[in-house]
């Protein structure tokens, strides 16, 4: 880093004060002094004017010295204080370009509590974000290639085999030639989902709902589902004003959610879905029983692609996107999601604001 600052601010800081104590000290030795020391060669008779001048011209020698070596001694220490200052500017510089050319991995030490202990450690969080996103677009771009290869590669292998006649054109072959189609659509509808949820805030179409009414229609939709399943429905709804939010991604996330309690709650388990009303938002809450989230998992399910149990295929379990496309319409809209978990049952909520 160049070291133009650390002279400016040296030169700030040193060059003025000397000169003006300086300028005061010399005003003050020949106007004052000298005044006084006439005034007493002329109280005792003595003639004023050798002595005067050997007497301003050796406080003038004297002065210049003293401030030349106050002026080193000013400079030498605010050189050094100044420096200590900008080491952490230098170091910040360093760090800068290092992200600049995508090595995330390099931290500022945080010594002070100033301002610049501040800027270190909000340059230290910007890093730690730029490195988990960088980590997050490096496994979506693995997890989507191996989405992809799977069923491309059946589809290739039972195609050749068609068309070489290996394989016999029966009904069970096509009938799982298209079950692969359908899951490559479903993917990339998902995805499609996803960036239209990326894109939600610039296109958001806010009006006034009922949203006890949306949640009951949309629950009219899930009711014999939930039904085969033999799983118990609760509902619980204290809502008092209107909501002012998207419909349809409204719509959108409480899909996703209801999805998830078919999908994670055992036989005979139960879901409870409540509507509260709160100072200035909405909070919607879904609740079922079954098996809880590892603590270590709880922070991540919200990333896309993030499946709790890793073992699952993507059949039996998902995409992993569903509660990323959650998240994303939910922040479009100025609310906030979050989960918990036990041992013996699962909650997930968002709420939005009511106006």
């Amino acid at each position: 880093m160049k070291h133009r600052l650390l002279w400016k601010l040296l030169f700030i800081n040193s060059v003025p004060v000397i000169l003006l104590i300086l300028v005061v000290i010399w005003w003050a030795i020949d106007h004052l002094a000298a005044t006084y020391f006439m005034d007493l060669m002329n109280r005792y008779a003595i003639e004023p004017t050798e002595i005067h001048g050997m007497f301003l011209s050796s406080i003038h020698h004297s002065l210049l010295w003293a401030s030349l070596v106050a002026l080193l001694v000013a400079v030498g220490l605010s050189f050094l204080l100044t420096r200590r200052i900008l080491r952490p500017l230098t170091q910040m510089a360093w760090v800068s370009e290092r992200i600049a050319l995508g090595d995330f991995s390099p931290r500022l030490e945080v010594a002070t509590r100033d301002e610049l202990g501040d800027l270190s450690q909000a340059l230290n969080q910007m890093a730690d974000s730029l490195a988990r996103v960088e980590q997050l677009r490096k496994n979506m771009v693995a997890d989507l290639a191996h989405e992809l290869r799977t069923p491309l590669t059946n589809l290739c292998g039972y195609l050749e085999g068609l068309r070489d006649q290996v394989l016999p054109p029966k009904t069970e072959t096509l009938t799982m030639l298209h079950q692969e189609s359908l899951h490559l659509l479903r993917l990339v509808e998902n995805l499609q989902q996803l960036a239209r949820a990326d894109a939600a805030e610039v296109v958001l179409n806010r009006r006034q709902l009922d949203p006890v009414r949306e949640v009951q229609q949309l629950l009219a939709l899930y009711r014999p589902r939930f039904a085969e399943e033999e799983i118990e429905l609760r509902e619980s709804y204290v809502v008092a004003q209107p909501l002012w939010a998207d419909r349809e991604k409204l719509l959108q996330v409480l899909r996703n959610l209801l999805e998830n309690c078919l999908h994670y709650t055992p036989h005979k388990g139960w879901v409870a879905l409540a509507l509260t009303e709160q100072t200035d938002h909405l909070l919607f809450s879904f609740s079922n029983s079954g098996a809880g989230i590892a603590p270590e998992d709880l922070p991540f399910i919200f990333e896309r692609f993030f499946r709790t149990d890793r073992s699952r295929t993507r059949q039996a379990g998902g995409f992993g996107l569903g509660l990323a496309i959650c998240k994303q319409l939910v922040d479009a809209q100025g609310g906030e999601i979050g989960a918990e978990s036990t041992a013996e049952q699962t909650r997930v909520w968002f709420r939005l604001p009511l106006h």
